[in-house]
């Protein structure tokens, strides 16, 4: 009887955590097919009047496809870069013991440590003096700059639980230290590979701050920044900014899709040592 109660109280815990979640995405897809007259009313199914004005207006009227490319581009760029520093940071950290190793991964989880806001001014400073503001360039490399530490150290958890043994081998068959990497340990490290380009994807894809600070010009602004298009000071267009909102879920559920099965042996496995 206590099991049976055990199980039955997990089960309610959990529906409820599956309602938490799952509502506000439901409310906001409900918001975005309501008339706009309708926007403000309180119902929970979708009544005959349902429509796609609020798609047709976000893509027709705000041109919102270019700021979706946008975002694309400089999140999938700036991952797939992080990546592959990260990847040669983490198994030289990983494999290799040299001086200033340990100074080397404390700078790294320091960087984590310092807010935003105090590198904002040199930050916008230096990009001002590259000619980079306004620039999916440079917020690429912003994001690149900002994701890599955390990233490699990432990475090293994963690679400190690949036997060296496979280095070695690799080693005596004839490879070459890059060669090891790539062929021998970046196979078997995939699912922590997975894992961080989907954390580094959804950061990108998901920032607001640098973008609006960096991006100025109406063709090169990302996503979360052109949402704040249906925000004024005085209203908010509802029934816009859930069209928009329901829209930007879409790739990264679709990155989640393809790579859940990766991401989730890859969490698993890419504890970090002590």
């Amino acid at each position: 009887m206590l099991t049976a109660f055990g199980k039955g109280g997990k089960f309610t815990v959990l529906t409820i955590w599956l309602l938490f979640t799952v509502f506000p995405i439901y409310w906001m897809g409900l918001t975005s097919i309501k008339p706009k007259r309708e926007v403000n009313d309180l119902y929970y199914i979708p009544n005959s009047g349902a429509t796609l004005d609020s798609y047709r207006t976000l893509f027709r009227d705000y041109a919102f496809g270019i700021f979706l490319r946008n975002s694309l581009i400089v999140s999938l760029v700036a991952s797939f870069i992080v990546i592959g520093l990260g990847i040669l940071g983490a198994y030289a950290l990983a494999r290799y013991e040299f001086t200033g190793k340990s100074q080397i991964m404390l700078a790294f989880l320091a960087t984590q440590m310092i807010p935003g806001l105090i590198a904002l001014a040199p930050l916008y400073l230096l990009m001002q003096k590259l000619s980079l503001l306004n620039s999916l360039i440079g917020l690429t490399l912003c994001y690149v700059g900002g994701m890599v530490p955390f990233s490699t150290m990432m990475l090293r958890g994963f690679i400190q639980r690949i036997p060296p043994e496979l280095d070695e081998a690799a080693l005596i068959d004839g490879c070459n230290r890059f060669t090891a990497l790539f062929r021998v340990v970046t196979p078997v490290a995939l699912p922590g590979i997975a894992a961080t380009f989907i954390f580094s994807f959804v950061q990108c894809w998901n920032e607001l701050f640098l973008a609006m600070i960096l991006i100025d010009s109406e063709g090169n602004k990302t996503f979360p920044v052109a949402m704040r298009s249906f925000i004024g000071g005085y209203w908010i267009e509802w029934g816009g900014l859930s069209a928009a909102v329901m829209v930007g879920i879409i790739p990264t559920v679709i990155i989640f899709g393809l790579m859940s099965k990766f991401m989730i042996s890859g969490l698993s496995a890419g504890i970090v040592k002590g």
